[in-house]
């Protein structure tokens, strides 16, 4: 992670000068835009993507208050699957006086870097940020951020902000190797019906890539119902649907819990036998999955413990320490009735 000086960002001034304007100008601009003339609007926007300029909010009354604020975006707040880290970061911060923000991008990079860009103005004391795939805007602004930055739920070692998270790709390949061994031949990948997920994206990846080691064919589908559980049964029939010049998949490993449940309603609706006709396996071990009837087969994030690691990393950045770069932390199968 890099850490600069405050003076090191753009500043007002900066955003001034090269727009051939006054500073009383360029703050108007942001406070009272309709005060100024179209041709000065657009050298002031025009300067300020250039410069990669964050006005700070926090100024005038409010810096005394920053530094007891982290922000963090994910990709959905609706979903249950962050549940477990936005509490235990909220609760490791929270202790020890600080508050924390919270955007949700919807899997789009477009969303996630404007929501970067709105809370750096706020100078957060830390920005968190889920997976470490960003647009190029964002990659800027966590260069120039002056701030501790940490990426969660994902690991790549050559990347310099702080990471805390697993290999997307080797939870791929762990629930091939898992129903390969429970003694499944032609397994089906189940992608997440909201478009901008990579990180499911990367998880068939190490599905296909585990199949092909072994000589079989990946069979990857994307449902399109923006519902998860009525794409999970709509998966089911694309899958059992299409198959005429091929037999039809003995498991599904589906990008979510939530798939995977609406799937396996589906199966038993349809008189189908989970997982003697047909096996079922997910990832998130949501609070749902075990309480199933046949119970789900998933793989558990470590979603509480992403939580917790941040919110120490962030309290000992504050007390002048330098925690690990990449912190690595293991996913575990659950075993249940659906595989």
């Amino acid at each position: 992670m890099r850490r600069r000086r405050a003076t090191a960002r753009p500043t007002l001034a900066d955003v001034a000068l090269q727009a051939g304007v006054s500073a009383i100008t360029v703050s108007r601009f942001f406070n009272a835009p309709e005060r100024v003339g179209a041709d000065a609007r657009g050298r002031i926007q025009t300067a300020v993507e250039a410069l990669n300029y964050v006005p700070n909010l926090a100024a005038g009354g409010l810096a005394s208050a920053h530094n007891k604020v982290v922000a963090m975006v994910v990709p959905n707040i609706s979903g249950p699957i962050f549940a477990h880290t936005l509490q235990s970061l909220s609760d490791g911060l929270s202790a020890a006086g600080y508050q924390l923000l919270l955007a949700s991008s919807y899997f789009s990079l477009d969303a996630e870097e404007r929501a970067v860009r709105a809370f750096l103005g706020w100078q957060p004391a830390a920005l968190v940020l889920t997976s470490r795939h960003h647009s190029p805007g964002t990659e800027r602004l966590i260069d120039s951020a002056g701030i501790p930055v940490i990426e969660t739920w994902d690991l790549a070692q050559r990347r310099t902000p702080l990471q805390i998270g697993f290999s997307h790709r080797q939870v791929g390949r762990d629930g091939v190797r898992y129903l390969v061994e429970r003694g499944y031949q032609r397994i089906a990948f189940v992608h997440n019906s909201a478009a901008g997920d990579i990180s499911a994206k990367e998880r068939c990846e190490g599905y296909s890539d585990a199949l092909k080691a072994l000589g079989r064919t990946p069979l990857p589908v994307t449902p399109k119902d923006p519902d998860p559980m009525a794409a999970g049964a709509e998966a089911l029939g694309m899958l059992r649907a299409q198959m005429p010049a091929m037999p039809r998949p003995d498991a599904v490993f589906f990008a979510n819990d939530n798939l995977a449940c609406g799937a396996l309603l589906a199966a038993l609706r349809q008189g189908l036998r989970v997982p003697q006709d047909i096996a079922l396996f997910g990832f998130g071990d949501y609070a749902f999955s075990d309480k199933l009837m046949p119970s789900l087969s998933t793989i558990r994030p470590p979603a509480r413990e992403i939580g917790h690691c941040a919110a120490q990393h962030i309290l000992t950045l504050a007390a002048g320490g330098q925690p690990p770069p990449h912190t690595s932390l293991p996913c575990e199968l659950i075993a249940r009735e659906s595989a």
